[in-house]
C-alpha cells in the first residue's frame, strides 16, 4: 500500500534519505573545523613558563616550606631556658644590665604559651624568608642559564647552585663565597642527578 506522495518505500519522502552506501548522490557532510586555541590560555601558559613566574613560584614554595620547618624546629627547642644569655660562671657576679636566665617551666602556663607562640612565629618567619630567598634566587638563575644555553642538563643546576651559594655568602668574604659556591653546586648536582635517574618500572 502506497501513501500519496510516497516513494518506493511507501512513506512520504522516503526516497529522499541517502542509502547506507551513500549512492543517493548527496555530498558528504563537511567536517567541523577544529576550534582555535584560546589566546588567553596561551598567554597564561607562556606566563607560567617564564622565568619570572618560576622565580615567584619557587620563592613562594620555599617560603611555605621554610615556615613549616621553622615552626617545627622552634617547637623542639623548649628544653633550654628562654632568654638565657650567659651571665658568667656560677659563683661570679652577673654582668651588669643582663638579667639572669629564666627557666620557662617556672612561668605560669599562660605566659609559657604566649612566649612559645611568639618564639615559634619569629623563628618560622625568619626561616621562611631564608628558604624563600634561596628558592627564588636559585630558580631565577637556573632559568636564565637554561635560556642562554638553550639546554636542559645537569650543568644548569650546578652553575645556578654555585652562583646562588656565592651570592648568599658574599658578605663573609671571598673564602666564604667560594665555600658557599662549592657547597651549593655539589648539593644541586646531587639532587639533580637523583631526579634524572631512570625510574624502575615494575
Amino acid at each position: 500500500m502506497n501513501f500519496p506522495g510516497g516513494g518506493a518505500g511507501g512513506f512520504p519522502g522516503a526516497g529522499g534519505f541517502p542509502s547506507a552506501g551513500g549512492s543517493s548522490g548527496s555530498s558528504a557532510t563537511p567536517a567541523m573545523p577544529m576550534p582555535q586555541g584560546d589566546p588567553n590560555v596561551k598567554m597564561l601558559q607562556n606566563l607560567m613558563e617564564s622565568c619570572y613566574a618560576k622565580t615567584v613560584m619557587s620563592g613562594a614554595a620555599g617560603f611555605a616550606l621554610g615556615g613549616v620547618f621553622g615552626m617545627f624546629m622552634a617547637s623542639m627547642a623548649y628544653d633550654t631556658p628562654y632568654h638565657s644569655p650567659q651571665t658568667g660562671t656560677p659563683g661570679q657576679p652577673a654582668i651588669p644590665g643582663i638579667k639572669p636566665p629564666i627557666d620557662i617551666s617556672t612561668l605560669p602556663l599562660r605566659k609559657q604559651l604566649a612566649h612559645g607562640f611568639k618564639d615559634m612565629g619569629a623563628r618560622s618567619w625568619s626561616t621562611a624568608k631564608n628558604f624563600g630567598q634561596v628558592g627564588a634566587l636559585f630558580s631565577g638563575i637556573e632559568c636564565g642559564i637554561e635560556g642562554l644555553r638553550a639546554k636542559n642538563d645537569l650543568a644548569n643546576g650546578v652553575a645556578a647552585g654555585c652562583l646562588t651559594g656565592g651570592i648568599l655568602a658574599r658578605n663573609g668574604g671571598p673564602q666564604a663565597a667560594a665555600i658557599g659556591c662549592a657547597g651549593f653546586a655539589a648539593f644541586s648536582a646531587a639532587i639533580d642527578a637523583w631526579m634524572r635517574m631512570p625510574k624502575d618500572e615494575d
